[in-house]
């Protein structure tokens, strides 16, 4: 790199010469930054206040405390304050209805065929069911099991509490008892 030659030393408390601020003027001309309306009023309703709320302390913005206690008033029949709690509640909306939520992406013609078939496999299911239910409510009405039991005292389907593949709802203990049984012998 370049040297430049100089014939003062630059350092702490000895600015380069030329550039210096002229004397009575101040280093930051303009002054300090000014702060808007809306500025101020954002850092206030951000500031923490503590309240009360079921009987416990607890931290919240000041924003928090304004919307709380004017729903509670508004609850009270406060007329005013449900006027409020109206308008404020239509801005909101407003703003948040600008925005438009982006459509949905039309299904292509493979996500079609998949959504085809599973609702056709969910019919088919039902349809099952609807068929099943008949057979089963009788067998619940009886108290016998939906199925011809192999040899007596042995339960039917895969659980011994269970009625059968049919009927997933577990019998209660007095008809699992009474339908395990053996026939008694007179």
């Amino acid at each position: 790199m370049s040297e430049v030659k100089r014939d003062y030393e630059i350092g702490y408390g000895k600015p380069p010469r030329g550039r210096p601020f002229q004397k009575g003027q101040s280093g930051n001309p303009r002054g300090p930054r000014r702060k808007d309306l809306s500025s101020l009023l954002i850092a206030a309703l951000n500031e923490p206040v503590y309240a009360t709320i079921d009987g416990k302390r607890r931290k919240i913005t000041k924003r928090q405390a304004i919307v709380t206690q004017m729903v509670n008033e508004s609850a009270g029949a406060n007329l005013r304050a449900t006027k409020m709690l109206f308008d404020m509640m239509k801005e909101v909306e407003q703003k948040a209805g600008g925005a438009a939520p982006p459509e949905p992406a039309k299904l292509t013609a493979t996500d079609r065929e998949v959504v085809d078939l599973f609702v056709a496999r969910l019919r088919g299911q039902i349809a099952a069911e609807a068929a099943a239910a008949p057979d089963a409510a009788a067998a619940e009405q009886t108290g016998r099991s939906c199925r011809p039991r192999p040899s007596p005292g042995t339960p039917c389907g895969a659980s011994a509490r269970r009625c059968c593949a049919t009927t997933s709802r577990a019998l209660p203990r007095a008809a699992f008892a009474s339908s395990t049984r053996a026939p008694a012998s007179r």
